[in-house]
C-alpha cells in the first residue's frame, strides 16, 4: 500500500513537471513571436504578426479555460470598478498639466475623439487579454508565490515596450498593478478600460516627439528616418 502511494506521488511529481515546462515552453514561444513582430522591418513584420496571432490562437484553443476563469465575467465588475475611476482621475490631471504646458493635442470633438481611438481602445483590450490570461496565467501555473508572478508578469509587459522611455515605466508600474488587482477581482473588463484611458492620455497628452508616436521596438527607433522621409517627399 506505502509503495502504490509512493508510486502514485511519484507520477504526480513527473505529470506537474511535465505540465510546468508546457507552460514554460508555450510562455516562451508565443512572448518570442511577439519580440520577432516588434523587431522585424517590414514587408516581413506583417508576415510575423499572423504567424504570432495564429500560433496564440492555436495555444489558447488548445488550452481554453472558459470564460469565468480569463476573467470575461459579470462578477466583481461593480466592485472593481473604481480601477477606471481612478485611471480617469489621472486622465484629468495629466490633461490640465498638459493643457497649461501647451502639449495638449485633442481632437476637436468628443465623437472625433472616440473615432481617433477607438482601435486603440480594442488594442488596448487585446493587450490587457493576453497579458492577463495568457502570460499571468501560465506564469501563476509555473511560479509558486503569486506576487513573484506578477512582477515577472509586469517586467515582460515593459520589456515589450522597449526602447519607449514613456511607455516603458508606465507599463512596469500598470502591469504588476494589473495582476494583482486581476487576482483580487479576477474581472478583466476594468483593467482593459483603465487600459485604453491611460493609453489614450498619453497619445494627447504627450508630444509624439517625446514618445515617438506610442511606438516600440523597431518602430520607435525608425520614427526619426520615416518622418524625415515623408517631409523630404513633401513639395
Amino acid at each position: 500500500m506505502a509503495g502504490e502511494l509512493a508510486l502514485n506521488s511519484v507520477k504526480k511529481n513527473i505529470a506537474a513537471t511535465h505540465s510546468r515546462g508546457r507552460e514554460l515552453a508555450e510562455f516562451a514561444v508565443a512572448y518570442g513571436l511577439i519580440l520577432l513582430v516588434l523587431w522585424t522591418p517590414r514587408p516581413w513584420q506583417k508576415l510575423f504578426w499572423w504567424i504570432a496571432a495564429a500560433t496564440i490562437a492555436a495555444i489558447f484553443s488548445r488550452s481554453f479555460e472558459g470564460l469565468e476563469a480569463m476573467g470575461l465575467r459579470r462578477a466583481n465588475f461593480l466592485r472593481s470598478l473604481w480601477v477606471v475611476g481612478v485611471a480617469l482621475l489621472a486622465s484629468a490631471a495629466a490633461i490640465a498639466v498638459a493643457a497649461r504646458l501647451h502639449t495638449l493635442r485633442l481632437p476637436g470633438s468628443p465623437m472625433l475623439l472616440i473615432k481617433t481611438y477607438i482601435g486603440y481602445a480594442l488594442w488596448a483590450f487585446a493587450q490587457q487579454f493576453l497579458m492577463q490570461c495568457f502570460f499571468f496565467s501560465r506564469l501563476r501555473r509555473i511560479v509558486a508565490n503569486a506576487r513573484v508572478a506578477a512582477v515577472i508578469a509586469a517586467v515582460i509587459f515593459a520589456a515589450a515596450h522597449l526602447p519607449n522611455p514613456i511607455l516603458m515605466p508606465v507599463t512596469l508600474l500598470w502591469g504588476a498593478a494589473a495582476c494583482l488587482l486581476f487576482l483580487r477581482y479576477r474581472n478583466l473588463y476594468p483593467l482593459a478600460m483603465a487600459h485604453a484611458i491611460v493609453g489614450i492620455t498619453i497619445a494627447v497628452t504627450v508630444p509624439g516627439t517625446v514618445d515617438h508616436n506610442m511606438r516600440v521596438g523597431l518602430g520607435y527607433l525608425s520614427y526619426g528616418h520615416t518622418h524625415e522621409a515623408i517631409h523630404s517627399a513633401q513639395p
